[in-house]
């Protein structure tokens, strides 16, 4: 890992009660690795309310890795998570870590994302799926519209994932630029299905993680989203299949 420069992408919003500790506990993970450098890029925006930022623009004063990145004019988490993924390109990152705050990713994890990627991967992805996941504190009803959104997207969009709708991912800087420059349309959780669809023509491999969801809540507009995310994703897989007739 010595030559390699790595990224950090974390939307944070309302973690004040755990986003040092959690920043804590994710650097010192990576740090074991020596990399030739790391940058931790912590996104915030107008949806945090509480003392986040002010938290985390603080202990950034004071620890080297850490980039605090504001960025008011976020109109959803996606915006949040694309601002952090080319804070991270532009500063010249090899290997891009999306990780969510508040522990529903576990730090603890993050070294089988490296170990695996070292092998030659373009993308590796944390799925609760998986033999050896789980998915917990989630009613039935978030942990079916995760599981059966898997089998929609495996269906319609032609890949084999076990896991299509969860976050916790690593890339290479060349395939995080080709997969965002796809352009992604969802503009709620769904994006996630978008950024595994757009991978299929890298080499992938998924890991198994223990995802803690941090609310049973899932709102009906995000359900809105990602069918028709889907429904677009699907229309644009036929269209190129004819092209290539």
């Amino acid at each position: 890992m010595s030559t390699v420069h790595l990224g950090i992408v974390c939307p944070m919003a309302n973690e004040a009660e755990t986003a040092e500790r959690f920043i804590d506990c994710v650097l010192d993970r990576c740090r074991s690795f020596h990399f030739k450098s790391i940058a931790f890029f912590v996104v915030l925006d107008r949806a945090s309310s509480d003392q986040t930022r002010d938290i985390v623009q603080s202990k950034s004063l004071s620890t080297q890795e850490l980039r605090y990145i504001y960025s008011p004019e976020n109109k959803s988490v996606v915006d949040a998570y694309l601002r952090g993924y080319r804070e991270a390109l532009d500063a010249g990152c090899d290997w891009i870590l999306e990780i969510d705050a508040g522990f529903s990713h576990e730090p603890d994890e993050i070294p089988q994302f490296f170990q695996t990627m070292a092998l030659g991967y373009d993308c590796v992805f944390g799925s609760r799926f998986s033999p050896g996941g789980s998915f917990k504190n989630a009613p039935v009803g978030r942990y079916l519209v995760s599981w059966g959104g898997t089998i929609l997207a495996n269906l319609f969009l032609g890949t084999k994932l076990h896991d299509m709708t969860s976050g916790f991912e690593l890339f290479t800087s060349s395939a995080l630029r080709e997969i965002i420059d796809n352009g992604i349309l969802s503009r709620g959780p769904f994006f996630q299905t978008e950024i595994r669809a757009y991978a299929q023509r890298f080499k992938i491999v998924e890991v198994p993680i223990h995802y803690t969801a941090p609310s049973p809540r899932l709102r009906p507009s995000f359900l809105l989203d990602a069918f028709c995310s889907l429904f677009s994703l699907f229309a644009k897989r036929l269209s190129l299949m004819r092209k290539n007739r």
